[in-house]
């Protein structure tokens, strides 16, 4: 009896609170709209829609392996992309280009590229995942190195970890192809 009370009076609570948040929609003097919620202010009262949030999917440690990709190199629904957190309107790897073929002269190392807007911030840091784990720790930068590749295929991904080393957002996977030393092939 006693936890039907108190659930009662935590979901009455909450009703109350979310009644309490409504918000006014003003212009100034300047035309510019002033959203408030003080009903002293006037302007009209607006209608908000329910807020989706979307828990974390954690943070990936050096060593640990990254939310899985599927065969096909697409993030599996944990992992997926989606949209740049803010205050970014764009975070991808520019370069390597997808599918992208490293010849064997490049020795397995391959310079990886990032495309961040507006700049990283200062409290931001990027990470490298290659084949799902971690490669490149935490830094602040957009050009990375991966050495010493072996041949075959990979998947490379980026990290953007906040301040407090949370995973923010990731890159959608480009896959890229380091070919394989053969007799029978001549030299590139």
């Amino acid at each position: 009896m006693n936890k039907a009370l108190m659930a009662l009076a935590v979901g009455l609570s909450f009703s109350l609170a979310a009644q309490a948040q409504t918000i006014y929609r003003t212009t100034d003097a300047q035309g510019n709209v002033v959203f408030t919620d003080n009903p002293d202010r006037g302007g009209e009262q607006v209608e908000l829609a329910p807020l989706t949030v979307v828990p974390s999917s954690g943070e990936v440690r050096r060593g640990e392996p990254a939310p899985r990709l599927e065969a096909s190199g697409a993030a599996a629904a944990t992992g997926s992309p989606g949209q740049p957190f803010m205050p970014y309107d764009s975070f991808r790897i520019l370069s390597p280009s997808h599918e992208q073929a490293f010849p064997v002269g490049a020795a397995g190392n391959v310079p990886v590229e990032l495309g961040i807007q507006p700049e990283l911030r200062e409290d931001h840091r990027v990470r490298l995942l290659v084949d799902g784990q971690v490669s490149q720790t935490a830094m602040h930068t957009t050009a990375f190195m991966v050495a010493n590749m072996n041949p075959g295929e990979h998947v490379l991904q980026a990290e953007l970890l906040d301040g407090s080393g949370a995973v923010r957002h990731r890159s959608s996977p480009v896959t890229i192809y380091v070919h394989r030393a053969s007799v029978n092939r001549p030299a590139d």
